[in-house]
């Protein structure tokens, strides 16, 4: 699994730490590290991360290549 996170867009929230440790690690207060190339034994925490972002700042790599928000529901 590919991803990126938009880091103009995150606020430092750290759901995404709290839901994927593996991928996502806050450094100081408001500084993201994550690793792009998830494993795939995290898909499912970092699906959960993705839709506990509150400003959306996780895109996922689509089926198609494309990288996708995780809005409410799934969809775009």
């Amino acid at each position: 699994m590919r991803l990126v996170v938009d880091l103009n867009r995150c606020q430092g929230y750290a759901q995404c730490a709290f839901l994927a440790p593996d991928v996502f690690a806050m450094h100081g207060d408001e500084s993201l590290l994550y690793n792009p190339q998830a494993p795939d034994d995290q898909h499912d925490n970092v699906v959960r991360a993705a839709h506990a972002c509150p400003v959306r700042a996780i895109l996922l790599d689509a089926m198609n290549g494309s990288l996708q928000t995780q809005e409410a529901g799934g969809e775009r």
